[in-house]
């Protein structure tokens, strides 16, 4: 069998040309008064033997069934050309879909008009009519419509409760400072004698919210108990090595006079 790439990993990369070396042979040219059906049957007859054992077709399903048995090194050169392809093209396609969802989000909230608030009655009016105007008074002096401000403001909002809830952590933080910085625009806005209530009525909407957004986190110190390692263990011990001396003789060979043999 022919081969276009060298093997990687102990694996041969089989060309899909070979097809073309296991068709039977070509049948001579129809007569111009015969019918096609002699080219049609040698199609299905290559069809057919490519499916058997050995066949073309017949060794990518089995390279495509050992997928889930195999690692990402073991798979095929074509398998993981295709998967890389078919996730890019579907992270192109969500990145494109995402944007033009943000889009028409930023658009409907932005028709709203940030003033359109009223005189802030109701529980909902406290909060939200002094924000508004904080961002309108804010917007005339920046280069940015005070309805853009209130939309992104709003969006901020949104993605924080929504990250926050299935355990995002740059969503928490982002759902925390939208609530340090929705409360400072209350208080610096709202009529200074209901200035405390209104800021304590946010806080508490925001501390309620906060149950969603900040779903499972724990300020509980995570410990580890992790079992003893092995440690070589010291046994200290004095060692004395004493040589007695051996006994003395005398010039002639003899024993010294104070050794007698045992006598029994």
């Amino acid at each position: 069998m022919t081969h276009n790439d060298k093997p990687v990993n102990g694996q041969d990369n089989p060309s899909f040309l070979d097809v073309l070396k296991q068709l039977p042979p070509v049948p001579p040219a129809p007569e111009p008064d015969a019918k096609p059906a002699g080219r049609l049957a040698w199609l299905r007859a290559a069809w057919k033997e490519s499916w058997e054992e050995g066949g073309l077709l017949y060794q990518r399903w089995e390279e495509v069934f050992e997928v889930r048995h195999s690692s990402w090194h073991e798979v095929a050169n074509w398998i993981k050309a295709a998967a890389l392809f078919g996730g890019l093209s579907l992270i192109v396609m969500m990145l494109d879909t995402a944007g033009d969802v943000a889009d028409a989000t930023l658009r409907g909230l932005s028709a709203v008009p940030a003033t359109s608030g009223g005189d802030g009655s109701g529980l909902w009016g406290t909060v939200d009519h002094p924000v508004r105007v904080f961002l309108a008074d804010q917007a005339a002096h920046l280069a940015v419509a005070p309805a853009a401000l209130y939309a992104f403001w709003q969006l901020t909002g949104l993605l924080g409760l929504v990250g926050g809830f299935f355990g995002n952590a740059g969503a928490r933080i982002a759902w925390l400072l939208f609530g340090i910085g929705t409360l400072a625009m209350i208080w610096s806005t709202a009529p200074a004698g209901g200035r405390a209530a209104a800021t304590g009525l946010a806080a508490l909407m925001w501390a309620l919210a906060s149950i969603f957004a900040l779903r499972g986190l724990s300020l509980r110190p995570i410990v580890h108990n992790h079992p003893p390692q092995f440690q070589p263990q010291f046994s200290p011990s004095l060692h004395i090595h004493a040589t007695l001396p051996a006994p003395a003789v005398d010039g002639f060979g003899d024993e010294p006079d104070n050794v007698h043999p045992l006598q029994r």
